[in-house]
């Protein structure tokens, strides 16, 4: 039997039933995939829910304001996710609401590359085009004993090759979907179940006991470390305030506290100097308590963030000040949206 029978034959028996593979409609795909880039598939299915509830067709996701798209992406990291789709959306209404019906003219969408081209190409459209995501890095790399690294130009054109040679032709989207599903299910990072696989005969990873070295990926950027203390303001009205970041960048777009960079962690004498250099601090009278001694470490792909948090208690009004409720309802980062969770936890 074929690598492509056997795999699809698993595939048969163990697949998960998922709402986006009993459609081909390109839109919902295309939502499915996109969420599901660096998301588990129990973590990304409610935002799927949420999305398609929300925006059932690309003409309504849209029209919709960024800040909403944000918001209702908000947990999910990787924002630029959100802002690219809710581009490419634009796009595709400009194109008169229909999705390219190829893997070429896929790849002009915004914030669309190979692996989502591929997908969308495959599972809408039957193209017989492979789809390669960190699954399919695995398996194939464990199977075929691959060490060249997964994120260098020439692992990733060894392994679209592969995949190219494998595919079954007159079902690729089948074979896509259960290549995949076999990487996230069967052959896991830690811990696969080669007992019960199918390919254990033929895999040189486990012949040559090499589970746990395939795939091979080299190491990128070292972590920056960056120190924010936050400035929670407060008025006897319950109003505070957040400002939006920039449009690029980490959380672009999204809503947090004025925060204020450091070396490390400041005494409140500093911390007092630091606030009354800001350019929008109106000389308010305040008072201040830091809310965690210990920083909140938040880590991201290349930078580790250490929270802290200072309560800022002031007497006056605060000009372009929001209440509470309303700072809820804003596109916040996770760092944020868990902070004011557990401080402002009456207000949920």
């Amino acid at each position: 039997m074929s690598f492509h029978q056997l795999l699809i034959k698993w595939y048969e028996i163990h697949k998960r039933d998922l709402p986006w593979r009993a459609t081909q409609d390109p839109y919902r795909i295309w939502l499915s995939e996109v969420i599901l880039q660096q998301t588990r598939v129990n973590q990304g299915l409610p935002y799927y829910e949420n999305f398609v509830n929300t925006y059932p067709t690309v003409y309504q996701l849209a029209a919709a304001p960024q800040e909403n798209v944000l918001k209702l992406w908000q947990g999910l990291g990787y924002y630029s996710r959100a802002r690219n789709l809710h581009m490419a959306a634009q796009q595709v209404v400009d194109m008169g609401g229909l999705f390219p019906d190829s893997y070429k003219e896929l790849l002009k969408l915004k914030g669309v590359g190979d692996y989502t081209a591929a997908a969308i190409a495959s599972f809408a459209y039957k193209e017989v085009v492979p789809v390669v995501d960190g699954n399919v890095y695995r398996v194939l790399s464990r199977i075929y004993g691959i060490s060249t690294p997964i994120n260098e130009s020439a692992g990733i054109k060894e392994f679209k090759k592969l995949a190219s040679q494998l595919i079954d032709h007159n079902q690729p989207d089948v074979y896509n979907q259960a290549i995949m599903e076999f990487g996230a299910l069967q052959c896991l990072p830690r811990n696969p179940d080669c007992a019960t696989c199918p390919f254990s005969d033929d895999c040189i990873a486990l012949s040559d006991n090499r589970i746990d070295e395939l795939p091979v990926k080299i190491k990128k950027a070292k972590v920056k470390n960056l120190h924010h203390h936050y400035i929670v303001l407060q008025t006897p009205q319950d109003n505070t305030m957040l400002q939006e970041r920039p449009q690029s960048g980490i959380w672009a777009g999204l809503f947090e506290f004025p925060f204020i960079e450091s070396d490390g962690a400041l005494l409140s004498v500093e911390f007092r100097d630091k606030l009354q250099q800001q350019e929008w601090w109106s000389g308010f009278r305040f008072r201040e308590s830091v809310y965690n001694q210990d920083p909140i470490i938040h880590k991201l792909s290349h930078r580790k963030i250490h929270a802290y948090f200072w309560i800022v208690e002031i007497d006056q009004e605060i000009e372009n000040g929001i209440t509470i409720q309303q700072a809820f309802q804003k596109p916040l980062h996770i760092l944020m949206h868990r902070f004011m969770s557990s401080f402002w936890n009456s207000y949920l």
